[in-house]
């Protein structure tokens, strides 16, 4: 039988979680059922819950795609993991496993489209839409379940299996490594790890910022250089200067400005999301022979590499722990930039709260 299980939930766009109870499917041969330790807060969640990305997909509307647990069942046919292993899910729970990208391990770009953790018609549950991360338990098919090395903080862990994978994959793609020199624009979620993973890979790394307000705590990241954009004077400083540019903020920013800042086939990688456009001016991409791309999160095999390389370098998130009763409040606190640098739900918090005693 389908087991209840409490959870936070939106339903309606724009309105505040509460907490509501959702289904999860019996364990399939393939499947795993893990119960959730720690779940972090991204800022997707938010788009989606506020309708940034279009109405509600299902009501409730339970978010959360860094989530970190215990397996607890196993089904029959599962060789993968077993009962008591720590493991995490990410953006992810299917995909067609067919296509050309699905065969390369790209899985996150499936040409049929992935099966997202939250808000998607759910394959395994013919009728059903997938539910996230903020919430008791949950129930996934091995294959998009990895193993989270136990040498980690399980809570600091957790938003590797998103901002963590997110900034891994384009800066290993596009080469970061000793000798070379990264640019990281924006100092959040994102950018926080993007400068831990940088670092951990050996590259030099400069922190770029609106202001200098956060000049300290690049440094105490790792950071070698901090940069302030915002009169435009670093735009000129550093021209022609970064092999890699990593572009977190999830807001328009200016092209033309930090194309200029890459150096002869220099890269700028998008990776924080914004629905407005960016003007795009051609002549900063001729010059040195330049390039920007996008970069969603990671495949599985990757995501697994990046949670082996994270705790052989001690890599994990700096974050905030919370009870699931304050979501929202910290959703408030991350539109306000008041976090550093991410919060995690402690995943014992689901349960609903005891009732008061009533007074004599």
């Amino acid at each position: 039988m389908p087991t209840t299980v409490n959870a936070f939930g939106a339903h309606e766009a724009g309105k505040p979680l509460v907490p509501v109870t959702i289904e999860r499917r019996d364990v399939g041969p393939h499947d795993v059922k893990l119960d959730i330790l720690y779940c972090g807060i991204c800022h997707s969640d938010m788009n989606y819950v506020d309708g940034t990305f279009g109405p509600l997909a299902v009501s409730p509307l339970v978010p959360g795609h860094e989530i970190v647990g215990r397996v607890t069942e196993t089904g029959p046919g599962v060789t993968r993991h077993q009962v008591g292993d720590l493991v995490g899910i990410g953006c992810m729970v299917n995909s067609c496993r067919t296509c050309e990208n699905c065969q390369a391990g790209q899985e996150q770009y499936c040409l049929m489209g992935n099966t997202l953790v939250f808000g998607a018609p759910d394959p395994a549950e013919p009728g059903a839409r997938t539910q996230g991360g903020y919430s008791e338990a949950i129930v996934a098919p091995e294959d998009f379940v990895v193993r989270v090395p136990e040498t980690l903080d399980p809570a600091a862990a957790a938003p590797l299996l998103c901002a963590g994978i997110t900034v891994y994959s384009p800066l290993k793609r596009f080469g970061a490594r000793s000798g070379t020199k990264v640019a990281v624009v924006g100092l959040g979620g994102l950018g926080h790890l993007g400068v831990k993973m940088a670092k951990a890979m050996g590259a030099e790394v400069t922190v770029l910022s609106q202001s200098g307000s956060k000049r300290e705590a690049a440094a105490a990241l790792g950071a070698d250089h901090y940069a302030v954009t915002g009169d435009g004077s670093a735009f000129t400083e550093l021209a022609n200067t970064f092999d890699i540019v990593l572009n977190t903020v999830s807001a328009p920013v200016s092209l033309p400005d930090y194309l200029g800042m890459l150096r002869l086939h220099g890269t700028m990688v998008n990776v924080g999301v914004t629905t407005e456009p960016m003007p795009m001016e051609v002549f900063a991409l001729l010059q040195n022979g330049r390039s920007f791309v996008g970069s969603l999160f990671g495949g599985i095999a990757e995501t697994q590499e990046m949670l082996d390389f994270a705790a052989e370098h001690d890599v994990t998130a700096d974050i905030e722990l919370i009870d699931a009763q304050d979501v929202n409040i910290a959703y408030e606190r991350i539109l306000a930039s008041d976090v550093r640098y991410r919060f995690v739900i402690d995943g014992a918090t689901f349960a609903k709260p005891k009732p008061k005693p009533k007074s004599a």
